[in-house]
């Protein structure tokens, strides 16, 4: 069973991160979370080699060290959702927010797999909440996923309004600025779309998902010498590969 590039993604965001809010560590010594993060960085190693038995022994020994550490709790549920284990991964989140009841990356992550599962609208609830949590940073990406999952959810509308919110606070996220931009064009509204993409271009260089939908703009706009010249460039990005 192999990981999805995604979870490997999401499993290296969240676990080189290590925060804990001031609260959370008044709470507990450092000792034990020392403890539990030596284990949990093991563990991560043999889930990236496909070692999940491995994984799991080392888990476990991070819930004995610091049972009542969010992260522990988090790298098992990781652990079910990797191996099939649905329902264990959902307990084990919710555990998570009972031990960890302000915790952004427990709302964030749990509306994370939510989404995935398709429970789109318990997800959405649970990724704005990891934005209203104090001590939470990475509140673009927590907009960002529930765009993701409100064009999951066909609701293309809503999509838009977090996409929106995730480039206040990270002007320049690639996938939000994408995936606005595809929905502006869909929506008509090409000369933001398409100052958006240059935009990004001038930042970011030629990017293949970017070029497809500028070149899916001018199309739609009758600009064809400008959607071949965006072929064009895609075409080239492809043979480089």
């Amino acid at each position: 069973m192999k990981l999805s590039l995604a979870m490997q993604s999401t499993l290296l965001i969240l676990f080189t991160s290590g925060c804990v809010t001031v609260s959370e560590e008044s709470k507990m010594s450092a000792a034990p979370m020392d403890a539990a993060d030596t284990r949990i960085e093991l563990g991560l190693s043999y889930m990236q080699r496909e070692q999940y038995s491995r994984a799991k022994q080392d888990f476990e020994k991070a819930l004995a060290f610091a049972p009542k550490y969010y992260r522990s709790h988090l790298s098992m549920a990781y652990y079910f959702e990797a191996v099939g284990q649905f329902e264990q991964a959902s307990d084990t989140y919710q555990t998570a927010l009972k031990v960890a009841p302000s915790n952004g990356e427990v709302y964030h992550n749990y509306g994370t797999f939510l989404c995935k599962r398709g429970n789109y609208d318990l997800a959405e609830t649970m990724l704005i909440a990891a934005t209203e949590q104090p001590n939470y940073y990475q509140i673009a990406e927590s907009y960002e996923n529930a765009g993701l999952c409100a064009l999951k959810a066909e609701q293309p509308t809503d999509a838009r309004t977090f996409f929106e919110k995730s480039l206040e606070h990270d002007p320049y996220r690639p996938n939000a600025t994408i995936q606005l931009a595809a929905i502006e064009v869909d929506a008509g509204d090409y000369n933001k779309a398409r100052a958006r993409l240059l935009k990004f271009h001038h930042r970011f260089g030629y990017q293949k998902p970017s070029l497809t939908v500028l070149r899916d703009l001018e199309q739609k706009v009758g600009k064809i010498t400008m959607a071949e010249k965006y072929q064009t460039l895609l075409d080239d990005l492809n043979n480089d590969n």
